[in-house]
């Protein structure tokens, strides 16, 4: 297989370009994406491969360019959507929740709505208000949305190809931290990563670590510290996020008995307490300790200046493994 090394923006532009190249269908849609390649110039050059009506800068309406979306789907279009910021979600709530996640159960499975709504979320990037935002919870909670986030530039290139083949609309979520952050070795050409499968980062036998999107990074960090410390941790990145892998986190807490789950979103009623309550109804026998969680706080994102103080760090994950082994 050959390879190339990139940035997970330089990823997402290749899986773009692939798909585009493939499928002649498909039609990219956001604000500032021609021209100006995107605000993180995850498009730059699309526009002059594939021409204006394939890659449409829209006016500045996230409910409109959704809208828009969910109707060139039903017509038949495979439609990719880049919302700028996650914090600029909101105002396509209504189109996501009420119109594209219901439309396979509101036809009865006549219709479908194949779209992918693409946006940088997390913070790390001392962006102001709403530019920092990691509400992937509020989509999970919905029916009929799938949810993804890729963890490296290769992860980012196979889930993204497998996000637009999928026949029901996707929320794919780029941490914006690790855009530029990180590089690695990524498969060219046709590379799928299928949806809904986690990945077991690190084997061990003393407790399993749960966690996604940028977060991987410190949670590694941590595990590598618990081994010189003689704790085998078993490292998992969910990938995608709704619907769960919940086989592979059963399967890895049977065997390790502990559990800790590290995400950056505010901790109430997160992802990691529907992880916990899971845990605790379907292998509670296997459990040799509380689960904990490892999160941020029932806050609005700080400012720049606070951003380190909400952010869960490598210091904060291995207190809490500590806690969970010692327990």
């Amino acid at each position: 297989m050959v390879t190339k090394k990139l940035t997970l923006v330089q990823a997402i532009n290749q899986a773009l370009r692939h798909e585009m190249e493939k499928n002649p269908d498909m039609v990219l849609l956001g604000e500032d994406i021609g021209l100006d390649g995107g605000v993180f110039r995850t498009t730059e050059g699309l526009i002059d491969q594939f021409g204006d009506n394939r890659v449409v800068d829209t006016p500045l309406s996230e409910s409109g360019i959704v809208g828009v979306a969910i109707g060139m789907a039903a017509y038949g279009l495979t439609p990719v959507v880049e919302i700028q910021f996650m914090g600029f979600l909101y105002g396509a709530m209504e189109q996501l929740i009420s119109h594209a996640a219901r439309l396979r159960t509101r036809t009865q499975g006549r219709y479908t709505c194949p779209i992918v709504v693409r946006s940088p979320y997390g913070g790390g990037i001392h962006a102001p208000e709403l530019h920092s935002e990691s509400t992937e919870a509020l989509f999970i909670h919905t029916p009929g949305l799938k949810v993804v986030t890729p963890s490296t530039p290769a992860e980012a290139k196979g889930l993204l190809l497998s996000s637009i083949r999928d026949p029901d609309p996707v929320i794919f979520l780029e941490p914006a931290r690790i855009y530029r952050a990180i590089k690695e070795e990524v498969p060219e050409g046709e590379y799928l990563i299928p949806l809904g499968k986690a990945r077991t980062l690190m084997e061990g036998k003393d407790i399993t670590l749960i966690t996604w999107g940028a977060m991987v990074h410190p949670v590694l960090k941590a595990a590598d510290r618990m081994a010189m410390e003689g704790v085998e941790a078993e490292v998992i990145d969910l990938r995608t996020l709704s619907p769960l892998d919940i086989e592979t986190l059963l399967c890895s807490v049977k065997k390790t008995g502990r559990a800790v789950i590290v995400h950056e979103a505010p901790r109430s009623c997160g992802l990691g307490a529907e992880i916990s309550a899971l845990l605790c109804e379907e292998a509670l026998d296997a459990l040799e300790a509380p689960v904990l969680r490892v999160t941020g706080f029932d806050t609005p994102f700080p400012l720049p200046k606070m951003e380190k103080y909400y952010l869960p760090d490598v210091d904060q994950i291995v207190e809490t493994i500590e806690t969970v082994v010692g327990y």
